[in-house]
């Protein structure tokens, strides 16, 4: 069969007037704990676009850590590919693919960096090995083998056996202020439900809703 004749309807459930809320991020963490219910693999799950100065797009997927009013917050190593682009153009995007529900968020707005304290409260939190990997890895950096990684990771891990990690300072978060977010629900015939939130002056949103 070719790739092209490929498809099947979508039949889940519809998105409506009724159902949106005046702040998405209400909508957004009705939607989040529906995906967490069902039980799909990696709810938290978001793929994030950044932009090179060459003007070349980038995704990665990252694990979302909060979400509240002010925005979708992530962490991640300070030197990479993202944080590197960020330095020079905060815009982003990010991707919620909740493909198993027929759902999908889109979300555009600016990243900008977490303080030290809120840096070192999720570090902290983390299991000691993920800490360690933090150190192990200068994430986005050519890499000879991997057993060349393997073996740092194993030296510092013996290194801090009985002691507990700093928190680094080349590794942090960024909360994501959106000033728009897409979502998207799978219809009959492709016959999709789209509603678009805008934010506007006064930090109030309007809504659109937008042709499949």
């Amino acid at each position: 069969m070719a790739i092209s004749d490929l498809r099947r309807q979508y039949t889940l459930g519809e998105l409506t007037e009724e159902q949106l809320t005046a702040h998405p991020i209400a909508l957004f963490n009705r939607w989040l704990q529906d995906a967490i219910d069902a039980g799909i693999p990696d709810p938290t799950a978001m793929t994030v676009a950044t932009v090179a100065s060459d003007g070349q797009p980038s995704q990665r997927i990252v694990l979302l850590k909060d979400v509240s009013e002010d925005g979708f917050v992530f962490f991640t190593n300070l030197g990479s590919r993202k944080a590197a682009e960020l330095a020079a153009n905060p815009k982003v995007s990010c991707h919620f693919p909740w493909f198993f529900m027929e759902r999908q968020v889109r979300v555009c707005g600016t990243a900008e960096k977490l303080s030290l304290k809120e840096n070192a409260s999720y570090f902290l939190s983390r299991p000691k090995d993920s800490q360690i990997a933090a150190y192990a890895s200068r994430q986005s950096q050519p890499l000879s083998a991997k057993t060349a990684l393997l073996s740092q990771f194993s030296q510092l891990k013996q290194k801090f056996a009985d002691k507990a990690l700093p928190v680094p300072n080349f590794w942090g978060g960024y909360r994501i202020r959106p000033h728009q977010i897409e979502f998207w629900q799978g219809g009959k015939d492709r016959l999709h439900d789209r509603f678009e939130y805008n934010l506007a002056e006064g930090g109030r949103w309007q809504t659109q809703r937008l042709m499949p």
